[in-house]
Formats: structure tokens, C-alpha cells, sequence
């Protein structure tokens, strides 16, 4: 058995979006898993930092995050979906190649692997009308009057979006860079979506190309953005459990009684 402490999960979003999409999270992973989404500079809690757009201005983003960890705060995995998942492929790479503690597993849903690039990855300088092209095809676009030239969504979440397709380029060229990716030597669990249009179930076996360790692949409900349903985070919460039960006990500290010498 474990020794009881919960698997801190720390979570990423996808393109264009917060973390709204895990909000719950908490509740659907279960018992023993301490979901913490981390937010990328750019939006919410964070708006008023400059996007990172580049691999070397995510990594300086995030990375105090992990050197803060202590071994008494337990094991830890990340989960990305889809850009997120480049994200929690990117931070393992980057905690190996430090020598910083690594995740027990990479949980990645809906991320195509970086040498296959969907075709939105190239839209980030695209039209706004191709762009919206591209999204309607995800089933991503909200009603007609949201996206009216000139509204809201345009003026706030359309410059977030094309910051995001930046940067899962530039993730998706480090990656195959030689000297900055690489396969990790972590387990994966990759998620497919049974009706997602954009990374097909079937392309996901390319994940056992990156990881010198374990890779189990499955299926749940939904199109491309099955993060917000229920069986992702079941799945993923069953994995942060399976962790949780095969970590050693730690041993209670040892207590020393000095003795006076006479």
C-alpha cells in the first residue's frame, strides 16, 4: 500500500482556453488526486503577463512551480489536452534534462503527436475567416452572435487563441529537436476522443515512439473536447490511484535517544 499522501495532478488546457474545463475535476478524478491547473501567462489570474509564445518563455512560466516541490509533498503527474498535452510533454522533458523530480505519469488527451501536426497548428497568422473555418470543424465555435465581427470573442479570445497555435508550434519544433526532445522516460496514458474529428483514435499508437516506458492507450466518449465530460478525468483519476497504491511507504523517522556519558 501507499503511504496516503494524495497524487497532486497538475493540469493544462487546451488552445484559446483557461482552465474553466477542469473545474470539475476535483470531484469526477475521486478520491486520493489533489487537481491543481496551472494557467498559462495570457489569460485569467494572468492577463496581465505577456503570452508565452515560445518553448524557453513557457518553461520560465512554470518550472518554479516544480523546483518548489519537496519530497514530502508526495508523488505528482500532469495532464495536458490537446496544446496542454504539448505543454506536459514539454515540462517532463525540461524536469529530466534539470535533474528535477519526475512525474509518475503524462497523461495526454487529444494531442497529436509532434511529428504529425494537425492543420490548425499553421492557422495562428491564418484569416479570422479561415480560422473560424478551422474551429467550426473542431465543433469549437460558440453562436453566431458571440463570434460577430468586432465582439467580444473576437477582440479577446481570438488573439489568446493564435498566441496558443504560436506556441504549440514552437513546442511541436523543440520536440523533435534532438537536443530539446525526444522520447520521455515516463509512462503516458494517451486519450482519444471516439468521435474527434481532429485527432483520430487511431493516430494516438505514434505516442509509443516517445516514451522509453510505458504507454497505455485509451478510448472515451466525445469529440475533441472530451476533457469536459466525465470519462476522462475518471480515467486519468483511476491511473493517479493506481500510483497512489504502488508508492513504498515512508518509514517514520527514525528517533535517536542521546545518552549522557559519565
Amino acid at each position: 500500500m501507499g503511504d496516503g499522501r494524495p497524487v497532486t495532478l497538475y493540469c493544462f488546457a487546451h488552445a484559446g482556453a483557461g482552465v474553466d474545463c477542469f473545474h470539475r475535476w476535483p470531484l469526477l478524478t475521486g478520491a486520493g488526486v489533489d487537481v491543481v491547473p496551472l494557467v498559462l501567462p495570457g489569460r485569467g489570474p494572468r492577463r496581465r503577463e505577456a503570452p508565452a509564445v515560445g518553448r524557453a518563455e513557457l518553461v520560465g512560466a512554470l518550472l518554479e512551480v516544480f523546483r518548489r516541490r519537496g519530497p514530502d509533498q508526495g508523488p505528482f503527474a500532469l495532464y495536458g489536452h490537446s496544446l496542454g498535452g504539448l505543454v506536459a510533454y514539454t515540462l517532463a522533458r525540461v524536469l529530466a534534462d534539470k535533474g528535477l523530480p519526475q512525474p509518475s505519469f503524462v497523461g495526454l488527451g487529444a494531442t497529436p503527436t509532434p511529428d504529425r501536426p494537425p492543420a490548425l497548428i499553421d492557422a495562428a497568422d491564418a484569416p479570422a475567416d479561415e480560422l473560424l473555418r478551422h474551429l467550426a470543424e473542431l465543433g469549437a465555435l460558440p453562436g453566431e452572435e458571440a463570434i460577430a465581427p468586432g465582439g467580444v470573442w473576437h477582440r479577446a479570445v481570438l488573439p489568446v487563441l493564435r498566441d496558443d497555435l504560436r506556441l504549440g508550434a514552437a513546442l511541436r519544433a523543440a520536440a523533435v529537436d534532438p537536443s530539446t526532445g525526444g522520447p520521455l522516460d515516463v509512462p503516458l496514458l494517451v486519450l482519444g476522443g471516439t468521435d474527434d474529428p481532429a485527432v483520430p483514435v487511431g493516430s494516438l499508437e505514434g505516442w509509443r515512439r516517445w516514451s522509453t516506458a510505458e504507454v497505455a492507450l485509451r478510448t472515451v466518449a466525445g469529440d475533441h473536447f472530451f476533457v469536459r465530460g466525465t470519462r476522462a478525468p475518471g480515467t486519468v483519476g483511476r491511473a493517479c490511484r493506481v500510483v497512489r497504491r504502488l508508492r513504498p511507504e515512508v518509514p517514520p523517522p527514525v528517533r535517536t535517544t542521546v545518552r549522557n556519558s559519565r
